[in-house]
Formats: structure tokens, C-alpha cells, sequence
């Protein structure tokens, strides 16, 4: 983005010396304005990583810690933190492996630009690989044994699948390994794989329309994508599900707010409706613009809205376990993450 020039001004002002002459601002010749100052080397990797949708991954872990019936703790970080890790080295890795490609689509891309040598790009998915499993392997032998496939997927996904018909699935089943990760630090993949399931149908569909971004003219992906909102709002909020056999203990018969059988208590299924209504209305409209007009620019808002949805459907599975404090945390990431993003849109605009 660039400032726009004032509509009286017809041709821009001749240079100017700095104050250190008469005083009167007379231009010297020979001079030439300043240059407006360049993104640094930071924000480039931010922009490599995409930093504000990290903001979307630590859900994935904190929903799998509350659907293995656990609160999250200090522990908790170490799942997390690998999951980050693993997101930024496949951002890092997507954009060395499309270099070609957004050269021609995207030349703005941190790498195409120059910002970040392609070497240093891929040095860094190596090493974010290496740490995020090394923090699963500190979170305990099960999380290693969910993160490792999940690495595997991240990079076969980036170099191999991305533009076959596999490519949406194999996103689905990263962001459903993701989720069973924090279950697995928890001590109960089993009791997770219902969310993970509804984790991985979202973004399958936001893979799918992600495929057209910049083409457009599809209407079947976002018609698609909107349909599988509504049926995944259903899900989650009228879905029988019980309480993870931890939460079923704690809600033993006789306490407040306990139900028969082990099934959700009122509170928590009050925050899961909310919760689900949020994700509903975050990625529906876009969705439903996109199915009308595909477009290359409401595609691309279509998948944004998708990916900004992710957070209030993880909230909601949190809510779903029996889990509403949880679910008001990751909930809470979805402000944070835009409150982020405008920072660093607004420090764009004001060194363009």
C-alpha cells in the first residue's frame, strides 16, 4: 500500500536540503530524497511464517488436552510449542517449495522478493521440523508417536501433495494430528478422535477452496464449504456426546451440574452453542459471497474467513468436552490474533 498524494499537488516537490542549510529549505541540486525505509529482516520471516495465523494452532493442542477429559497445564506448553513449530517450518517450507510459482503469482512472497534467500527459507523449515519434534519428544513417548506423522504429513504435503486431489486431505489430517498430539500428552487419543475428525472436515474444506484463491471461478468448493459448516455446527452443538471418563469422575451423580450418563453439563453446553454459533457466522458469509461471485478476491476472503473460523470451532470442541473454561482461552486467541495482524498492517503503511 502506498499514501495517497494530496489532489492539489500535480508533480511531487523538488528535494530539499535537511535544516543544516540557510534555513529556508531551498533544494540543492544534485540531491535526492530519502529513502523510505525497508521492511527489516524480522518482519520478512514474520511474513514467511505467517506470524498472525499462528495465532490458530495452540486450539489444536488445548482441544485435545480437554477432549482427553485434562486441564491444561505448565505441560501443556511443551505440545504446544511443538505444534507452532511444526506450522512455521510447513509455512517456511511452502514458500521454498513455491518459489517458482510466486515468482510469477506472488512476487511480493518474502522469498520470490529476495527478502529470504531460499536456502536460509529452507534451513529454517529444517530446523523448526527438528524442534517441534523435540518438544513433542519432551511432552512424552505417545506425543512423539502423533507429532512424527505429523511432520511426515507437513513436508509431503508441501513437496508432493499440495497440487494432487490428495492435497486437502492430507491439510485435514495435519490439523487432525495436531489436535491428538495434545491428547496424546494428555493420555487419550481415543476420547479425542471424534474433534479431531471435525477438525480435520473444516479444514478440508478450506483446503479446497484455497485451491482457486487466485484463479477463482468455482463455485462448487465454497457452496461445498458452506454446507460442511452447517453440518458441522449441527455436530457440535446437538451431538450426543459424553464427558471424557476424567470429567465423568468429576461430575459424579449428586454433584451440581452433573447429568446422567456422563453427558455434557447445562454451562458447558451453553458455551458449545455459542461457541459453534461464532464459528458459524465467521466462516458462512464469506463462503457464501464466494459461491455467488468466485472471484480471485472473495475466494481469497473466503479463506481467510475459513482459516479465522478455525479458532472458534476449536473452542467449541473444547465446550463439547466438558471443558468451558478452555474454550473461553482459545477462544480468546481469535482477538488477539487480529489485533495482531492490524499492528503489523499498520506499521506496512506507514513505512510504505
Amino acid at each position: 500500500m502506498t499514501r495517497l498524494a494530496s489532489p492539489h499537488r500535480t508533480a511531487p516537490p523538488a528535494p530539499v536540503a535537511p535544516d543544516t542549510t540557510s534555513g529556508a529549505g531551498t533544494p540543492v541540486p544534485g540531491t535526492t530524497p530519502p529513502a523510505a525505509p525497508r521492511p527489516g529482516r524480522a518482519a520478512a520471516w514474520a511474513e514467511l511464517v505467517r506470524l498472525p495465523a499462528l495465532f490458530t494452532v495452540p486450539g489444536d493442542t488445548l482441544a485435545g488436552v480437554a477432549a482427553a477429559g485434562r486441564t491444561p497445564g505448565p505441560r501443556a506448553l511443551l505440545p504446544v510449542g511443538s505444534s507452532l513449530c511444526l506450522y512455521a517450518a510447513g509455512m517456511a517450507l511452502n514458500d521454498w517449495a513455491d518459489r517458482a510459482e510466486d515468482a510469477v503469482e506472488r512476487p511480493h512472497r518474502p522469498v520470490p522478493s529476495g527478502r529470504v534467500r531460499p536456502a536460509a527459507a529452507f534451513a529454517a523449515a529444517c530446523g523448526l521440523t527438528g524442534a517441534g519434534l523435540l518438544f513433542a519428544a519432551r511432552a512424552g513417548r505417545p506425543a512423539l508417536a502423533v507429532a512424527a506423522p505429523l511432520a511426515a504429513t507437513v513436508w509431503a504435503y508441501d513437496l508432493a501433495l499440495k497440487h494432487t486431489p490428495a492435497g486437502p486431505a492430507a491439510m485435514a489430517a495435519a490439523r487432525a494430528l495436531d489436535l491428538l498430539m495434545g491428547a496424546a500428552a494428555a493420555g487419550d487419543t481415543k476420547a479425542a478422535a471424534p474433534s479431531a475428525a471435525l477438525l480435520g472436515c473444516h479444514t478440508l474444506a478450506v483446503t479446497a477452496v484455497s485451491r482457486r484463491e487466485t484463479t477463482g471461478g468455482s463455485a462448487t468448493a465454497p457452496l461445498a464449504a458452506l454446507a460442511a459448516t452447517a453440518v458441522l455446527t449441527g455436530v457440535v452443538t446437538r451431538g450426543p456426546t459424553r464427558l471424557p471418563a476424567g470429567r465423568r469422575a468429576a461430575a459424579a451423580p449428586g454433584l451440581p451440574g452433573s447429568t446422567p450418563g456422563g453427558a455434557r453439563p447445562a454451562p458447558a453446553g451453553a458455551v458449545t452453542a455459542a461457541l459453534a454459533a461464532a464459528y458459524a457466522a465467521t466462516a458462512a458469509r464469506p463462503y457464501f459471497h464466494a459461491a455467488l461471485n468466485p472471484s480471485p478476491p472473495l475466494t481469497q476472503r473466503a479463506v481467510g474467513g475459513g482459516i479465522r473460523a478455525t479458532v472458534p470451532l476449536q473452542a467449541a470442541l473444547a465446550a463439547r468436552s466438558g471443558a468451558p473454561v478452555t474454550s473461553l482461552l482459545i477462544a480468546a486467541l481469535a482477538p488477539a490474533g487480529r489485533a495482531f495482524a492490524r499492528r503489523r498492517a499498520m506499521r506496512k503503511v506507514s513505512i510504505t
